[in-house]
């Protein structure tokens, strides 16, 4: 690798975050991870990015930090959300740039776009917030990260990932099959809304160029796989692997039933991610330009859906959950 040889990683036990340790390692880089809970034969020590009490001296000799820890959901409370996803944000940069940490590369979501765009939207159109509690953080959390870059303070680049799948997702494979296979999977409009997937591989290529070239530094870059379909076809898929199916009802119906079914589900002690947010994000119907990403780093997705898919049913197989 051309880039950074010491990389701090917070939430460095998550989804995307193992699929970029494991990269990273494979070419060669020191990897140093935080997370919630500690995995000491991955390098990982236990910590929360709102205290950097116990971890800051994994920042000592590193050249680059890429953050992704931040709390998803859209139904915590906004005060917990400002927290991890914003104020944290700014107190881990900061430490960075304390300890002389070069580059800080951070996770932001396609949600920073809101839920009404133009169809192929690029990082220049503005960011807006909805009332969703995970969006509006992640847009306030982008302000503080070019905030400090456009102060001097570390050089930042923003990656903002599209809907991210592949095998182990929690959130567009596990969580969609076990509702299909309780027969609860619901999509509004039929699910005509647009899905726009990145497979994890894919990612983690964008991410790995951003460290890798200067060009990124102060840039804000979406990663996808390029390409729109219906959430129809992206959850028929699942629903075909596991001999289930989707059912659909109109939009406003979704909703109000969507707020319900979390609310009460909530309210006896359960987790439910179920409200009007979560069916919003189902029916958007604009999808995101990659060609920043493409002519400015050199990123081309390698993994399309169809192998993506492949890769899918081929560890729902080996996992014993097929």
């Amino acid at each position: 690798m051309n880039g950074p040889r010491v990389v701090v990683i917070t939430g460095a036990g998550g989804f995307i975050a193992r699929h970029l340790h494991d990269r990273l390692l494979a070419e060669g880089v020191e990897v140093r991870g935080v997370d919630l809970v500690g995995v000491p034969e991955r390098g990982i020590l236990a910590g929360t990015t709102a205290d950097l009490s116990t971890w800051a001296h994994l920042l000592e000799g590193a050249d680059a930090v890429v953050h992704t820890a931040a709390t998803v959901s859209n139904v915590m409370p906004l005060d917990h959300m400002w927290e991890i996803n914003v104020l944290a944000t700014d107190g881990v940069l900061r430490a960075a740039a304390a300890a002389g940490v070069d580059h800080f590369v951070h996770l932001s979501s396609i949600a920073a776009f809101g839920h009404d765009f133009p169809d192929g939207v690029t990082e220049d159109y503005p960011s807006r917030v909805t009332g969703a509690t995970y969006g509006d953080t992640k847009v306030n959390g982008e302000a503080v990260v070019l905030a400090a870059h456009a102060t001097g303070v570390i050089d930042c680049t923003v990656i903002r990932p599209g809907d991210v799948y592949g095998p182990g997702s929690r959130p567009w494979v596990l969580i969609p099959i076990d509702l299909i296979r309780k027969r609860q999977a619901i999509l509004p409009d039929h699910g005509s809304g647009i899905f726009s997937p990145v497979y994890v591989d894919n990612l983690v290529d964008g991410i790995v160029l951003a460290l890798e070239q200067p060009v990124a530094r102060g840039q804000i870059f979406t990663i996808t796989d390029g390409v729109g379909i219906t959430c129809g076809e992206y959850f028929g898929r699942l629903a075909d692997m596991v001999g289930g199916s989707v059912r659909s009802l109109p939009a406003p119906l979704a909703r109000r039933l969507a707020l319900t079914v979390g609310t009460l589900t909530r309210a006896i002690g359960r987790d439910s991610e179920l409200n009007e947010a979560s069916i919003a994000m189902l029916t958007r119907h604009g999808t995101y330009s990659i060609d920043k990403a493409r002519s400015m780093l050199g990123y081309e997705p390698a993994v399309d859906l169809d192998e993506g898919m492949r890769r899918v049913h081929e560890w729902l197989v080996a996992e014993g959950l097929l």
